[in-house]
């Protein structure tokens, strides 16, 4: 059996493969819908504690599409690299696949925070 197929047999692998795709899914559909509902202007992209008062930075809607790119980018990288090392390691390729679903759960994590409080 191929390498290729051992990986599409392998149920932890399988696992983390459709919950990786489930989030970046998510995460783009819950970013698009929360820019579409509110037609705003300024969108706060940015929050830094040190500066008091004026922590809150606004930018426009690319700094928050930014997310969208994030979320097709992280799967497909993911997915690719740990089919490439599942020949070498398998727990290295299921590493892999879990570093990408904790970076797509932190990802919703602030893009949720970034979008609720305009």
């Amino acid at each position: 059996m191929t390498t290729s197929a051992k990986y599409f047999r392998d149920r932890v692998v399988m696992l983390l493969f459709s919950t990786i795709i489930f989030l970046g899914l998510a995460l783009s559909l819950f970013v698009l819908l929360k820019l579409s509902s509110n037609h705003g202007n300024g969108f706060i992209v940015q929050y830094r504690s040190n500066l008091g008062l004026d922590a809150f930075k606004t930018g426009n809607v690319a700094g928050l599409l930014s997310f969208v790119g994030f979320a097709v980018l992280i799967p497909i990288v993911h997915i690719l690299l740990s089919l490439r090392t599942y020949a070498i390691h398998r727990q290295l390729a299921i590493v892999i696949l879990a570093l990408g679903v904790l970076l797509l759960a932190l990802a919703i994590i602030i893009s949720n925070a970034l979008l609720v409080l305009r």
